[in-house]
């Protein structure tokens, strides 16, 4: 598939198993041109009654039968699998990112519903013996809404939607109108295994997210995106009382102690604020160096900086694709510039690229300090700050001085200084010579303070999607 298919496909809503019908479209943008790509069904509010409607038929017979659903999402899996290159074509066309990387996402999005159709449930029996019977049971919430976003589309929206089928829930999910196409073409793909309602994809922008969370069908929201749209979700989901899970934005800390090996520190480090060109919401942020290495490791960093291919993600060689829209992009150079007006200079970098799209050259940046806003805000974009300290105690009270707390990490020659100081940092995750190392199916993933409420991945990510039941009663009969 080339990307002119990609312009050429229909792309559908799915609800009860088959095509939503939507009256109108609206454009997505290739961030590697600024052009249209292809349009997107644009469903309107009205239309959730019937896409609730449909999730809640599905829900008893999905929940009922556990065998089932895992027979469904391993047969899921393997279906998705089976189109992996034709649909990262798509999320690279749409989200930006260099096929490889989009061919990663969907492969982590495959081994995401093989992890929850193998995970063991265990029954909790609490008391079981000739004078009384007492369990502890997980029961499904029944139907449960997702919201999306535009950085990682199918892998975060697998985060939500393996742990909720697993669960016995049905599930309605919105990805971000930046980046809806690959979502549409999973939730089309995989009505070839799962029961008609179970899993439905509805697109288009604003009121349809907020009417999401406010319908009265879902008991459950699970939203992934920024800290302030965040709030908004908070707020309209305790109106009647639903659960949430928010996986919300952060500002993340490396820090580096002065005996680390620079140079061989120094491609870890870049790539782990540089992933996906930095918009990712764990990505390292805010680069605290000790003053011993500050200068040989912003020089080590600026040399993978103006060393990397930055281009459309469908060229051979590309490493660095573009910021995914004009929003991000335009908020980008807004913080670089703040930044450089702030006395800041660029060792890599400081500037859009003079071509179509939103390219932005990957940048670092010294002379910055806590205060200005590309260290204080998340820059979401391809924006490596590096600042100076001198004493652990004060880098660590301004690594924790932040609204946010998602992940952090520790670098250092010295594994056991590394981890007690790892142990100081109030945050969901901290890795230890590496940064966003605990980003796996098997553990938990979730925001301190202002970057999130809940956690998802791993078991505790599936009891998100659960409430709990005590049945408690006279001894059972033995067989």
């Amino acid at each position: 598939m080339t990307t002119t298919d990609v312009g050429a496909r229909t792309f559908v809503a799915t609800a009860a198993g088959r095509d939503l019908v939507t009256s109108d479209r609206f454009d997505v943008i290739n961030p590697a041109t600024g052009q249209v790509l292809a349009t997107a069904p644009w469903v309107l509010p009205g239309q959730l009654d019937e896409v609730f409607a449909a999730a809640a038929a599905a829900g008893p017979g999905w929940a009922r039968d556990e065998d089932r659903r895992r027979v469904a999402m391993r047969e899921a899996a393997a279906v998705v699998e089976a189109r992996v290159d034709e649909l990262a074509v798509i999320l690279t066309s749409e989200q930006g990112k260099p096929l490889n990387d989009a061919k990663g996402e969907l492969g982590r999005a495959v081994s995401w519903l093989r992890y929850y159709a193998d995970l063991e449930i265990p029954r909790e029996i609490v008391r079981d013996d000739d004078q009384a019977f007492q369990e502890v049971v997980r029961r499904p919430m029944g139907v449960v809404a997702a919201i999306t976003p535009w950085n990682v589309p199918i892998g975060l929206a697998m985060w939500k939607i393996a742990p909720a089928l697993r669960a016995g829930n049905t599930i309605v999910v919105k990805p971000s109108p930046y980046t809806p196409l690959t979502t549409l073409a999973v939730g089309h793909l995989l009505r070839e295994v799962l029961p008609p309602g179970v899993l439905n994809v509805v697109s288009g922008p604003e009121p349809l997210g907020a009417a999401l969370v406010s319908h009265p069908v879902p008991r459950k929201v699970s939203f992934t995106g920024s800290t302030a749209v965040g709030r908004l979700v908070s707020r309209a989901a305790a109106e009647d009382l639903k659960r949430i899970t928010l996986e919300l934005g952060g500002n993340d800390p490396a820090i580096i102690l002065p005996d680390v090996d620079v140079n061989a520190v120094a491609p870890a480090l870049f790539w782990g604020s540089f992933m996906n060109n930095g918009q990712v919401c764990l990505a390292a942020k805010r680069i605290y160096a000790h003053r011993d290495i500050y200068a040989d490791l912003a020089d080590a960093v600026a040399e993978i900086a103006v060393s990397v291919r930055v281009g459309n993600g469908l060229d051979e060689g590309t490493r660095l694709g573009p910021i995914n829209n004009k929003p991000q992009f335009e908020r980008v150079e807004m913080l670089v510039e703040d930044a450089m007006r702030n006395g800041a200079a660029a060792r890599a970098g400081g500037r859009a690229l003079d071509r179509a799209g939103y390219f932005f050259a990957p940048t670092i940046l010294t002379g910055v300090r806590d205060g200005v806003k590309v260290v204080d805000e998340e820059q979401f974009g391809p924006v490596m700050p590096i600042i100076a300290f001198d004493h652990e105690d004060d880098v660590v009270e301004r690594a924790n001085a932040s609204e946010y707390g998602l992940t952090a990490s520790v670098w250092s020659a010295d594994i056991e200084r590394a981890y007690l100081i790892a142990d100081r940092l109030d945050t969901g995750q901290v890795s230890i010579n590496v940064h966003g190392g605990g980003v796996l199916p098997t553990l938990p993933f979730g925001g301190h303070k202002a970057s999130g409420v809940g956690v998802e991945n791993g078991p505790w990510g599936l009891h998100g999607f659960t409430e709990l039941q005590v049945i408690s009663g006279p001894p059972r009969p033995r067989a």
